[in-house]
């Protein structure tokens, strides 16, 4: 049920984008000179739909940028642990012969 439903809002989703893109195919200006909009050096003429996904799509960028960068101390932390397991597993002694291989209690 959950993979219908994703389906259906991904149809409806894309339905709305095409709509939204044919009926915004006029162009817009899009400068990159503040110094004179009036005559703008660094400008380009594309049609709207296409300014409005490349925002979406630097807004995705950035976001997802945000949130790996927010989460490196997890990631630290992840590493830290794993080193540390591995250092201790290094460091415990060999059982003895003939003893049950059991997991040690947790305090």
């Amino acid at each position: 049920m959950k993979r219908f439903t994703a389906r259906i809002l991904g149809l409806l989703a894309a339905f709305l984008l095409i709509v939204f893109a044919v009926a915004n195919r006029h162009l817009a200006t899009v400068s990159f000179d503040p110094i004179s909009p009036a005559d703008p050096i660094l400008s380009v003429s594309i049609p709207l739909w296409i300014v409005v996904f490349i925002a979406i799509f630097l807004g995705l960028i950035a976001g997802w940028t945000a949130a790996w960068v927010n989460q490196g101390r997890w990631r630290r932390a992840a590493r830290q642990a794993r080193a540390q397991l591995r250092r201790n597993l290094e460091t415990r002694p060999a059982p003895p012969p003939g003893a049950l291989h059991l997991p040690s209690p947790r305090t």
